[in-house]
C-alpha cells in the first residue's frame, strides 16, 4: 500500500526534522546498510499499535528502507518473558522494542540494553511529550532515556448497545454514563442487566475490571500500587489494591463476569458472538474491540464514562536495544513513530491516545470521532482530560506482581477459592514473585 502525496510529504518533513537524532547515531553490532542497499528494520509490538500506514508512508519517503512488524495482537504476558530473554542474550530483539508503562522500570534497572536516547539529541524531543509521560523514561538519575512516549491510557466504559436495548436499559452514551457515576453503581445496573437473561453476562472479566479500579483508586490516592515509589513491595498495606480488590469480589459476588479470561480465545469469540456487554476502556481497547469484534459489530458498540474517578491505564515506549545493527535508522523509525503527526496517525488506526501535547490539541484529535464506536467522540471522551491523567508509579517486579494477583481475582471467579483465601493467595504470591 503506497501514501499519497500529501501524506507522503508530511512523511518526509518529519524525517528531515529528525537528522540531529540520525547523524549523532551509532551503529551496534553490524553495518547500518544491507549488500543491496536496503535495510530491514524490524519492530517489536505487542496488542495494536495502529502503525501500520505509518510504515507505508515512512517507507515511501524511505526507499531503501523496509519494516517488518512482529507480535501484533500478542498477549503483553507472552511478549514480556522473550524480550527479556533477547536482551539477556544480546540477540533475538528488533531494532525497535515497544515496553508497556508496567514493565519500563524493570528495563531501567538495565540501562544499558539500550541506546541512550539523550546521546542522539533526543533532548530537543522533551516538549514532545506530557511531561510524566517524558520524565518516566528517564533513568533515576535523569542521564539515560530509555525510550520515547507512545500513548497514554484515558479511561472510559465500552459498552453493546444492543444488548442494554434487550435488557430495557437506555442506550444514549450520555444517559448510560449517568447510569454509574460509582462502582456501586456499576453494580446495581449490572444486576438488573443480569435480570432480563438476555443470555450474556454483563461484563467480560473480572480482571480487567479490578486493573481498571486500582489503577484509578492509586492514582486519585497515593499515586502507587503494588510498589510505593521507594521500589517497596506494598500489596498487601497499600489501601488502593485492597479497596480494588473489594469492589472486584462484590462484582463477582453479583454474578456479573461471563469469566472470560482475558486475551484468551474464548474471550475474542466471545466478542464475536455478543457474549457480554461492558468492558473497562483505555483508549487503546478500541482498537482491541473492532480487531475481536469484527466488522459485523459496527455500530453496536459506543463509549461512556467509567464509573469512579477518570483513571490511566496502559501507555507504551519504543526504544531501540543496543544489538541492534542499525541504530541509526531505528533512532530514526522511533522519533517518526512517537512524533505528534506519528502519534495522531495511530490514534486515527487503532485508537491509542497521543502522549504528545501538540497531538492532543490537534484538531484531528479533539474533533475525532469512530464510526465503528457509533459516531463516539472518541477525541473528547478520551483527549479531554489526558493532560490531567494521573500516572501510577510502576515498581521493579510490577508485571510479575499484577499476574499474580490477577491469577487470585481469577481463582475467586471461578469459584476455586473465597475472596478472603484469594486475598491471602494474592499477597502470598506477589511476595514471591517480587523477590525472584
Amino acid at each position: 500500500m503506497g501514501a499519497n502525496p500529501r501524506r507522503r510529504r508530511a512523511a518526509a518533513a518529519l524525517v528531515a526534522a529528525t537528522a540531529l537524532l540520525v547523524t549523532t547515531a551509532a551503529c551496534g553490532g553490524g553495518d547500518d546498510a544491507a549488500e543491496d542497499g536496503q535495510i530491514t528494520l524490524t519492530v517489536d509490538v505487542f496488542g495494536q499499535f495502529g502503525y501500520e500506514q505509518l510504515y507505508q508512508e515512512y517507507m515511501a519517503a524511505n526507499p531503501g528502507v523496509k519494516i517488518v512488524e512482529r507480535g501484533t495482537g500478542g498477549n503483553l504476558d507472552e511478549y514480556s518473558p522473550k524480550l527479556t530473554q533477547w536482551l539477556a542474550a544480546g540477540k533475538g530483539a528488533g531494532d525497535i522494542v515497544a515496553i508497556e508503562e508496567g514493565l519500563l522500570v524493570e528495563y531501567k534497572a538495565n540501562p544499558d540494553n539500550f541506546v541512550n536516547l539523550l546521546d542522539h539529541g533526543a533532548a530537543d524531543l522533551k516538549g514532545n511529550f506530557l511531561e510524566w509521560k517524558w520524565n518516566a523514561g528517564l533513568t533515576a538519575d535523569g542521564k539515560h532515556l530509555i525510550g520515547l512516549g507512545t500513548d497514554v491510557g484515558g479511561m472510559a466504559m465500552c459498552y453493546r448497545k444492543d444488548l442494554f436495548a434487550k435488557a430495557g436499559l437506555p442506550t444514549d452514551r450520555e444517559a448510560v454514563s449517568k447510569l454509574w457515576p460509582t462502582w456501586q453503581d456499576y453494580i446495581r445496573v449490572g444486576e438488573q442487566f443480569t435480570a432480563k437473561r438476555t443470555g450474556a453476562s454483563f461484563l467480560d472479566a473480572a480482571t480487567n475490571t479490578f486493573n481498571t479500579i486500582l489503577l484509578q483508586t492509586a492514582g486519585n490516592a497515593q499515586g502507587y500500587s503494588y510498589y510505593d515509589t521507594s521500589d517497596n513491595l506494598v500489596v498487601d498495606s497499600n489501601p488502593a489494591v485492597r479497596q480494588a480488590w473489594d469492589t472486584t469480589m462484590d462484582i463477582i459476588d453479583s454474578g456479573l463476569s461471563g469469566k472470560y479470561a482475558a486475551w484468551s480465545e474464548e474471550w475474542v469469540s466471545a466478542f464475536k458472538q455478543s457474549k457480554f456487554a461492558t468492558i473497562a476502556c483505555p483508549a487503546w481497547m478500541t482498537g482491541v474491540i473492532e480487531g475481536n469484534a469484527g466488522p459485523g459489530a459496527k455500530g453496536k458498540w459506543d463509549i461512556a464514562r467509567v464509573p469512579g474517578d477518570g483513571g490511566n491505564w496502559g501507555g507504551s515506549y519504543l526504544a531501540v536495544p543496543k544489538q541492534s545493527k542499525h541504530q541509526a535508522e531505528a533512532i530514526k523509525l522511533a522519533t517518526f513513530l512517537t512524533s505528534a503527526q506519528g502519534q495522531i496517525g495511530a490514534f486515527k488506526a487503532k485508537g491509542p491516545l497521543p502522549s504528545s501535547p501538540q497531538a492532543l490539541d490537534d484538531p484531528a484529535i479533539v474533533q475525532a470521532t469512530n464510526e465503528y464506536f457509533s459516531g463516539a467522540p472518541v477525541g473528547q471522551i478520551f483527549a479531554k482530560g489526558a493532560r490531567e491523567l494521573k500516572p501510577v508509579y510502576m515498581g521493579p517486579k510490577n508485571q510479575a506482581v499484577r499476574t499474580e494477583v490477577e491469577n487470585a481475582v481469577r481463582t475467586v471467579e471461578l469459584g476455586q477459592r473465597s475472596p478472603e483465601q484469594g486475598w491471602t493467595d494474592a499477597v502470598t504470591n506477589a511476595k514471591k514473585a517480587a523477590a525472584k
